[in-house]
């Protein structure tokens, strides 16, 4: 992975503070710390940022791109995909991040994806210096709980059908980016049951 930054950096910055004023005002001497920290990654369609085994050194910021959480398996038809991020939205293996222990999870990027990224280390400076670590370290620590907590209730709560259509009733640009055997993974379904299921809707 590379690091370089945008021909108008402060824009991508903007991006994540508007974020992050959807939940609290964050001070221009906050912002100003916590901007420095950030680094700018550009990671290829296709690569593994995250590896199984791994301790998961950054909270992330997507700008672009869409990511997907999974649990490998030796079978790549066995693998479990439990969640997505997309543009906008914080992505690590938290529960790994948090605890400094291995990730049981792998994260892999699905489209040519932007990521605005700090360490561990520079967090808990940013905790120590500023009010916005503890926003930051909340909202990545919900997002993780969404993922994995909305698609066990949606297994129990929803049809296969049902499922699908949530998946994309909020992103419907992506549909076409994301392989079919991880939608049919990710919704509970074998990659038959989810071809009746698009030919249903079709």
């Amino acid at each position: 992975m590379h690091s370089n930054m945008d021909t108008n950096p402060e824009k991508t910055l903007e991006i994540v503070r508007n974020r992050l004023h959807q939940f609290a005002t964050v001070s221009d001497s906050d912002w100003i710390f916590f901007s420095s920290k950030l680094r700018k990654q550009v990671i290829p369609k296709k690569t593994t940022f995250l590896k199984m085994g791994k301790i998961e050194n950054h909270i992330s910021f997507m700008i672009s791109g869409l990511v997907r959480y999974y649990i490998p398996h030796v079978d790549s038809a066995k693998e479990v995909t439990f969640g997505f991020s997309f543009k906008e939205q914080f992505i690590s293996a938290y529960d790994s991040f948090l605890t400094r222990k291995p990730s049981s999870y792998e994260l892999e990027t699905l489209t040519k994806s932007v990521i605005l990224s700090i360490t561990y280390n520079d967090l808990q400076e940013v905790y120590k210096t500023t009010q916005i670590g503890n926003l930051i370290g909340r909202l990545a620590a919900e997002r993780l709980f969404l993922l994995k907590s909305k698609r066990e209730q949606k297994l129990l709560q929803f049809t296969a059908k049902e499922r699908y259509l949530n998946l994309f009733k909020d992103h419907p640009e992506i549909i076409k980016e994301i392989p079919l055997k991880y939608i049919s993974s990710y919704i509970g379904v074998t990659p038959q049951g989810l071809s009746r299921i698009r030919k249903e809707i079709s």
